[in-house]
């Protein structure tokens, strides 16, 4: 593509030594750009990507997106734009000749919930006979039964994304999409020139304040993702969120609402809900009557994430018989409430926040014995938003009858500090309840003791992840993996 043709439509302020270079590529990173590379100097907390121009150059680009005029060879030329970070997403849409609207691309946005929500739908759409393919947290993935291709981040920055959805589109031939939507994602808009058909959200607390600032902030980001949508396109809301009203309102005119939950009137609700070592069950209530519903997952935020992949897939016109045979054959999503030994009963899930952690507990204690003792071991992330600590502890103390806290993924910090964090928000250290240890792999360890064969387990906040995020290096690591070496008798 000629770069000319590449920048047509963008809203640059400036062209420096333009020359109309064929383009091949988009790079934001100097190390892996190749020859005829577009290379767009991206602003971040850490990094300028101004300094790396000339790096870029070297490896063989062909031009540059900057925010201000670089001091390179003066035969590269340079366009000139408000914000890289923001046009990154133009230019990639263009450049892929904007594969979104030749999909039926569905948006999944919310604090907890985003990922199972997206493989719920993705086994909706195969069970009714369509193809869907699935982009999120875990990578991306061709089917349900396919494995999963690595991702940088929950929704990946716009070139990736842009080349995934063309992938997606002309190669695998797959014509329905869902797809994570993160705040950062959305605020950074590396899902710029995507035209979404439907939006989805799961729910709105605490986290992430560390980028966000504050809730408010929070929610405006969240919000861009229905405020993109457009006439006859859907949004499935979550009635019992705090922040419902405030979506609904974000929605453009003409587009269709549909509302689900458990506690507030909406169009799919869930009532008659009971908890087993089985799983859940619940009489599913919608416009046209009352139907049984029989899951193998667990927990009352499972019946919300199905009752949102219910709502969806009746927007998008598939029968509520093909949803509930989907759903009712889900045995779980990795990392999510994932039973990984029976005697004790240990959950490994991914709740990293307030409002998840207090879910995941609250679920478990729904199906902890009356002979038994609810155990939860924790802790949090570092480099990240600090004041969830306190309350993570204080809901872990609320719920749990032990507590053990540890490491996360510490990042730059001093563990010790994080702990501490966490710990002013407990009433008592008492050391019949609560066990601190730093170190994630012996405090797991430590569970062997702590727990009888009665006894439920909760190993939260890393669920899925297969690493350890220190101050000077990343190291594997899975919590699943630790669990099952420490149970190995009971494992499932």
């Amino acid at each position: 593509m000629k770069l000319d043709e590449l920048i047509e439509h963008l809203d640059y302020k400036d062209l420096i030594n333009f020359k109309n270079v064929e383009i091949s590529g988009i790079s934001y990173n100097s190390k892996t750009t190749k020859k005829g590379d577009i290379f767009v100097c991206l602003t971040g907390e850490y990094t300028d990507g101004h300094e790396y121009a000339k790096n870029a150059i070297e490896n063989g680009a062909a031009a540059l997106l900057v925010e201000r005029k670089v001091d390179v060879d003066k035969k590269i030329p340079q366009v000139v734009v408000s914000s890289t970070r923001h046009k990154i997403a133009d230019i990639a849409d263009r450049f892929y000749s904007s594969p979104s609207r030749g999909i039926n691309l569905i948006g999944i946005t919310g604090t907890n919930g985003k990922t199972t929500v997206t493989h719920l739908i993705q086994k909706i759409f195969e069970e009714n006979g369509e193809k869907c393919a699935l982009i999120g947290t875990l990578g991306y993935k061709l089917a349900s039964n396919g494995e999963y291709r690595d991702a940088k981040h929950t929704t990946p920055q716009a070139p990736e994304l842009q080349a995934t959805l063309r992938m997606i589109k002309d190669v695998e031939k797959i014509d329905n999409v869902v797809m994570e939507v993160s705040s950062h994602a959305l605020e950074q808009n590396r899902v710029g020139g995507c035209c979404f058909n439907g939006a989805v959200l799961t729910n709105l607390t605490q986290d992430h304040l560390d980028y966000h600032i504050t809730m408010d902030n929070y929610f405006d980001a969240k919000a861009l993702l229905f405020k993109s949508l457009k006439e006859d396109d859907f949004a499935v809301i979550n009635a019992d969120d705090n922040y419902a009203e405030r979506f609904l309102k974000a929605v453009p005119e003409g587009v269709r609402k549909y509302t689900y939950g458990v506690k507030k009137s909406a169009d799919v609700m869930a009532k008659n809900i009971e908890f087993s070592l089985n799983g859940a069950e619940f009489t599913l209530v919608t416009k046209n009557g009352e139907y049984p519903v029989n899951l193998h997952m667990n927990g009352m935020f499972s019946v919300y994430n199905v009752l949102a992949a219910i709502t969806a897939s009746l927007a998008m016109g598939i029968e509520l018989s093909v949803a509930l045979k989907a759903l009712e054959n889900v045995k779980g999503v990795a990392g999510r409430f994932e039973v990984v030994a029976k005697k004790p009963l240990v959950i490994v899930d991914y709740a990293h926040t307030p409002d998840g952690l207090e879910n995941v507990l609250n679920s478990a204690r729904e199906i902890t014995p009356k002979d038994g003792k609810l155990i939860c071991l924790f802790g949090c992330g570092g480099d990240r938003d600090a004041t969830k600590r306190p309350k993570m502890g204080a809901i872990a103390e609320k719920i749990a009858d032990k507590i053990v806290i540890t490491s996360d993924n510490p990042r730059s910090e001093d563990p010790q500090t994080i702990i501490t964090d966490i710990i002013a928000g407990l009433k008592s250290t008492n050391p019949e309840r609560v066990t601190v240890e730093p170190d994630r792999g012996h405090a797991i360890a430590l569970l062997k003791t702590l727990a009888g064969n009665n006894d439920v387990v909760v190993i939260a906040g890393k669920g899925h992840e297969d690493y350890q995020i220190l101050k000077d290096r990343t190291i594997h690591f899975d919590d699943r993996e630790e669990a099952i070496k420490v149970f190995e008798g009971s494992v499932i």
